[in-house]
């Protein structure tokens, strides 16, 4: 851990209130570091991730009243310019596009007069790395990439960029984001030996790992009965649930053949997205699988406590470009994962060695439907599940331990990592 206090610019996406999971991620990071008695500014979005569109208390906020100042630094929200239509993805490329302009431009200004110790850039957007190392050049600071999931790999696996010269467009902007940062820190090794292979040799030791970290205090388990499963309308029978983003990387139709199959059983998919529409309609008349919209970040715990079972799912290919932030929330929560990942990949390493879940193949529906079936039966086995999950984040997930090991990668981000850690 670093003794020296530093000065940080920190670029993002999402920032609180929005609800975006990476938006909570930094969230906490942000305040962690402050804590540590660092002064950290930050240039995010106006809020919108909920509802794809600008929340309306935020929508009259003035140019000069978006940037706040807090005792720990300052936050700036800018435009996201967010469409309404989600599988746009022109309309989406250009909003990234505008708003990583003006993050450039608000980025450059924070702190006006100081020295900026170092510039933290997470991403997607991958364009957010282009508006880090124009900051980073301009006011002569270490530019740290942080990436939560790898693009463009997940948006090919997944089938939601097919055109190749888009693709090798977005391949030629990754190398360069990478070959210009002094670190890029991922969630897991399946994801450095992605980046690692896109860089030079010499410049592999450049890429760390740092996990993502949960807040075991404001997560904590609670009882089944929720206030939030009578706002959905479902009884006291058992929940097989999917919270988080509802896009192409998952496969929720496994979710549909589920819920046809075993039509005493509750399924809940809880979020939006760009694949959201086409699945209800897919899933038109099936009176056990209910829709939910995100929630206030404070009634996560909540929400989490309505599903018995929680399902993590990516399509096959994905699990070494994707580490889905939700997995330690749920953990926290106490309750059991079914995971259909790619084998030996960071989600499924977790779910086995914390002995809190089930694992089976991606994009297998009949195998989803059997580790469901084998879950909402026996109760004493789920209980044991969700203890065994908690007491490995509790022990594993420090958001401090966390914050201590990015606060030494942003304060020496040129020196090489003790190969003894």
């Amino acid at each position: 851990m670093t003794s020296r206090s530093l000065r940080i610019a920190v670029l993002c996406p999402h920032f609180a209130p929005d609800t975006a999971p990476t938006g909570v991620v930094m969230t906490r990071l942000v305040h962690e570091l402050a804590a540590l008695g660092h002064e950290v500014h930050v240039v995010t979005s106006l809020p919108w991730y909920a509802r794809h569109r600008i929340e309306p208390d935020w929508e009259n906020v003035t140019w000069r009243t978006r940037t706040v100042v807090e005792p720990w630094g300052s936050v700036a929200r800018l435009d996201p310019y967010a469409g309404s239509d989600k599988r746009n993805l022109w309309r989406r490329a250009l909003g990234f596009v505008g708003f990583s302009v003006t993050a450039a431009v608000a980025g450059s200004r924070v702190a006006r007069g100081q020295r900026l110790d170092a510039v933290l850039v997470m991403s997607p957007p991958l364009t957010l790395g282009v508006s880090g190392w124009f900051v980073s050049r301009l006011r002569r600071a270490p530019l740290v990439v942080n990436i939560q999931d790898v693009f463009p790999d997940a948006a090919v696996e997944s089938g939601a960029i097919t055109n190749r010269l888009v693709i090798a467009a977005a391949r030629r902007l990754e190398r360069w984001v990478y070959g210009r940062a002094e670190v890029v820190t991922v969630l897991s090794e399946d994801l450095a030996e992605n980046v690692r292979a896109k860089v030079p040799r010499q410049r592999a030791w450049r890429v760390r790992t740092i996990p993502n970290f949960v807040d075991v205090e404001a997560i904590r388990p609670a009882d089944r009965i929720t206030s939030y499963r009578r706002e959905l309308g479902i009884d006291d029978r058992p929940v097989v649930m999917y919270a988080g983003n509802v896009g192409f990387s998952q496969s929720l139709d496994s979710m549909i053949v589920a819920a046809r199959a075993l039509p005493d059983v509750w399924f809940v998919i809880n979020g939006d997205g760009a694949a959201r529409p086409d699945l209800e309609q897919r899933a038109h008349g099936l009176a056990n699988l209910v829709f939910g919209d995100y929630q206030p970040a404070e009634r996560l715990s909540e929400v989490l406590a309505t599903g018995d079972v929680h399902a993590v799912l990516l399509k096959s290919g994905l699990g070494r470009v994707s580490v889905p932030s939700k997995t330690y929330s749920i953990m926290a929560a106490g309750r059991p994962i079914i995971a259909a990942i790619d084998a030996d990949t960071e989600v499924t390493r977790l779910v086995s060695e914390s002995s809190g879940g089930m694992c089976v193949p991606p994009d297998d529906a009949d195998a989803f439907v059997d580790a469901v079936r084998s879950l909402v039966g026996d109760p004493e086995r789920r209980g044991a599940m969700g203890r065994d999950a908690r007491r490995h984040v509790e022990s594993e997930a420090s958001p401090t331990a966390v914050a201590e090991a990015y606060a030494t990668v942003l304060s020496s981000p040129g020196a090489r990592p003790d190969p003894g850690l």
